[in-house]
């Protein structure tokens, strides 16, 4: 039997410490690198940016949406991408945010979570607003192949407040009946903003991981994230881009140097680990 995906993510979190790194080759990083806009220049920073932090970083999130834009040829540079973190045994989180209903959920599902696809991630992320029970064949299909969804519920930007409020009890507590009685980690985990003031349900029944972005370029640090996420901190998966990515020289010296924030804020036990 294949080991399940909060099984992986636990023992990753164990050994590299709770950090997530993107990989967000937008125009304007591209530009502060020194690259073409093009997808040789997408391919030299995605590529530099794997080599650096695949043994460092628990989780890597290549954002799909900047290598899509260059069509077959930015997917075929992704697909790459995702093949070598695997291989150096990175769990890949392909921030996708798909949502759909039936069939084409099924067909997302087929692209990103099924073994057999080039683009076969550990875990993507998913958008529940055309009802958490639109998600039900990916998560049935993250489950059949030892894989995980993160399900959006109350994200960073400010644009989406209003609505995340009205729905995000009912985003929980579907992630949460879908994770019942699973260890460590069930396949199912929320999207969570770093930048909130204050998280207005109760996550300790989710049995799921959260991913937190915003820390870096949006202001929030690992210590804001303890203390926003105290009664599950131990479930927490800060996520870093643009703050480590902005200079090619320094990121890995920034990516350890958030990775051991978020070991001593989040881990304590384990602060001392390098």
């Amino acid at each position: 039997m294949n080991e399940s995906f909060g099984a992986r993510l636990r023992a990753r979190l164990d050994a590299c410490g709770p950090l997530c790194v993107g990989i967000d080759p937008s125009p304007d990083l591209l530009d502060a690198w020194g690259l073409d806009d093009s997808p040789s220049g997408l391919e030299r920073f995605s590529r530099t940016v794997v080599e650096t932090v695949a043994e460092v970083a628990a989780v890597v999130k290549p954002q799909s949406a900047f290598f899509e834009r260059w069509g077959s040829r930015g997917v075929a540079v992704l697909e790459r991408a995702i093949a070598d973190l695997r291989e150096a045994g990175t769990l890949v989180l392909l921030d996708v945010k798909r949502g759909d209903i039936a069939s084409t959920m099924t067909a997302y599902a087929e692209a990103y979570l099924d073994r057999g696809s080039p683009l076969a991630a550990d875990a993507v992320t998913l958008s529940p607003y055309l009802g958490f029970g639109s998600l039900t064949g990916a998560i049935a299909s993250a489950v059949a192949n030892d894989a995980g969804v993160f399900v959006l519920a109350r994200t960073s930007n400010p644009e989406s407040a209003e609505l995340q409020r009205l729905v995000a009890g009912q985003v929980i507590a579907g992630a949460a009946a879908a994770n019942a009685g699973a260890t460590p980690f069930g396949p199912v985990g929320l999207v969570m903003g770093a930048t909130l003031t204050e998280v207005e349900h109760p996550l300790t029944e989710l049995n799921g991981p959260i991913l937190v972005p915003g820390v870096g370029a949006q202001g929030a640090t690992p210590a804001d994230v303890a203390r926003l996420f105290t009664p599950v901190r131990h479930a927490v998966l800060p996520s870093v881009s643009r703050a480590v990515l902005a200079d090619p020289k320094r990121l890995r010296g920034r990516v350890l140097r958030y990775r051991d924030e978020c070991v001593a804020h989040l881990t304590p036990e384990a602060a001392g680990r390098r």
